[in-house]
């Protein structure tokens, strides 16, 4: 297969722009993709950097936002004013590429030890990091899942939502091979020199780049440990049941195609 050409590369805010700029390393960088994200992306970032404030064994750290095209004004939400140790980064794609896209340039960028996935609707609260880290190792990928333990889910999506989402995660796991049960949760936690290396090898730009995420980090050497957190559905949702649901499929079997050639293997090892 030829690889596409390459997009065009992300727009940084203009200097000035960026609060709290940290000349250490970063412990944690929060990548939080945004596509149309204007009305709930303030609350969200003022919400994870009250609390990541609070917590020193998780500063410095970054919030990486992406904004993946969006014309809403997306940009101009973004807060600007933090405290000593929180910094907010944020980027631009000139045109929408998807959510994969978005993501993949958020952990290219990052800085940190650590990389935490996060939705711009903090359907899983930035409180249940906490949980991930409890799963955590310098070799292991902590998946957030709603399947563990249904209990947590605080408020449901709608019924089709939730039986489209069974199904694509049985098609992952007959398929794809994958294991962990839901592999759509925003919420992941990967050791940064991970996120970085998958960053330059991920291909998939829609919503099926978890599945080749998790799947590239195994054929790495990198376990998988899924993790029950609380979730909450939130209304405004960016998925279209139709189109997104048959790009996902389109998806699926290409990571499949690539376990079946060896493609997914060929990207070398990062030193033990």
């Amino acid at each position: 297969m030829t690889p596409a050409s390459p997009p065009p590369p992300p727009t940084p805010r203009a200097p000035g722009r960026t609060g709290g700029r940290q000349d250490r390393e970063p412990v944690l960088s929060v990548v939080i993709p945004a596509y149309q994200e204007a009305g709930r992306l303030p609350a969200t970032v003022e919400r994870i950097v009250a609390w990541l404030a609070d917590r020193r064994d998780w500063l410095p750290s970054e919030i990486v936002v992406v904004d993946d095209g969006s014309s809403d004004g997306t940009e101009r939400a973004v807060p600007t004013a933090t405290p000593p140790g929180v910094e907010v980064r944020f980027l631009r794609h000139p045109v929408n590429r998807g959510k994969g896209a978005a993501v993949r340039t958020g952990m290219a960028a990052s800085r940190g030890r650590w990389v935490l996935i996060s939705d711009a609707d903090l359907a899983s609260p930035i409180e249940e990091l906490e949980r991930l880290r409890e799963a955590s190792g310098p070799r292991t990928v902590v998946a957030g899942s709603r399947a563990v333990d249904r209990r947590l889910i605080q408020r449901r999506q709608p019924w089709y939502r939730d039986l489209m989402g069974r199904g694509f995660n049985l098609l992952v796991r007959l398929l794809a091979g994958e294991t962990v049960h839901d592999t759509q949760c925003g919420f992941k936690l990967l050791p940064g020199e991970l996120a970085r290396r998958l960053a330059a090898v991920q291909r998939l730009d829609g919503f099926a780049f978890d599945v080749e995420l998790l799947a590239r980090a195994r054929r790495l050497g990198f376990s998988v440990a899924e993790v029950g957190v609380r979730w909450s559905h939130v209304e405004a949702s960016r998925v279209s049941p139709v189109r997104h649901s048959l790009q996902m499929f389109r998806d699926i079997l290409r990571i499949a195609t690539w376990r079946v050639t060896g493609e997914l293997a060929r990207d070398g090892e990062i030193p033990r």
